[in-house]
């Protein structure tokens, strides 16, 4: 079964630095953290870069698309894949890796991600697991590189989860922690499924979520759910 640390950090540490930027994980791992999360997604001229949103207003202030700016035209403080991968591995950091496609993109986004990590990946890191809410990334991603795990993205776990899973040889779930049921958590894990909630900030939800079965916990304040955890 799929290992995976008892918390993540959201977006680096979300709560403390800015979403998805180096500055961020350096805060995640200031905090206790071992592992992190983030977000892929392509420019216009094909570079993966880190960002949650299909448009920059939110964290940049700048109102355009991802998918219609150019690497070279971002602030320079939205890092590319291979500088987050750099930084994770001078910090130590394992990643759940969002693959975060623009509509239409979602092979495109998926092969380039892994080529990049098959490229970069420090060889002293944990693999990393990749993660989508679209199931054609996933599965573009398990045909390009089978090698690393993948999870999928679930906002609310229905009756398919199971299908869609081994459509893309899933070996974990995550999912909205605050629409996890009890028995959909039980059914996850005697499936032999490893089993990760988004986004909970809550050290007693969190608590709560592990008596449940859950195994990994993704947050904006690792250190919080750390604390709570034990």
């Amino acid at each position: 079964m799929l290992q995976l640390p008892k918390v993540i950090g959201h977006r680096g540490a979300a709560a403390y630095a800015p979403e998805n930027t180096l500055a961020s994980f350096r805060e995640a791992r200031r905090r206790g953290a071992t592992w992190v999360e983030t977000d892929v997604v392509l420019t216009a001229d094909g570079v993966p870069i880190l960002m949650h949103d299909a448009s920059l207003k939110r964290t940049t202030g700048i109102d355009r698309l991802v998918a219609e700016t150019r690497r070279a035209d971002l602030p320079s403080d939205v890092p590319t894949f291979e500088e987050a991968i750099a930084c994770w591995g001078e910090l130590g950091l394992g990643c759940n890796v969002e693959i975060k496609p623009t509509e239409g993109r979602e092979a495109e986004t998926a092969r380039v991600a892994v080529a990049t990590l098959r490229r970069c990946w420090p060889s002293h890191l944990p693999q990393p697991l990749l993660s989508s809410f679209k199931d054609a990334a996933l599965a573009a991603a398990c045909q390009a590189a089978p090698e690393f795990a993948r999870a999928l993205l679930i906002e609310q776990v229905a009756d398919d989860w199971r299908p869609r899973a081994e459509a893309v040889a899933a070996s974990g779930i995550n999912t909205d922690g605050k629409r996890l049921t009890a028995v959909r958590a039980v059914e996850i894990r005697k499936a032999g499924y490893a089993l990760g909630v988004y986004t909970i900030n809550d050290g007693d939800v969190a608590k709560a979520l592990v008596g449940m079965g859950v195994q990994c916990v993704i947050s904006d304040v690792p250190d919080v759910i750390l604390a709570a955890l034990g």
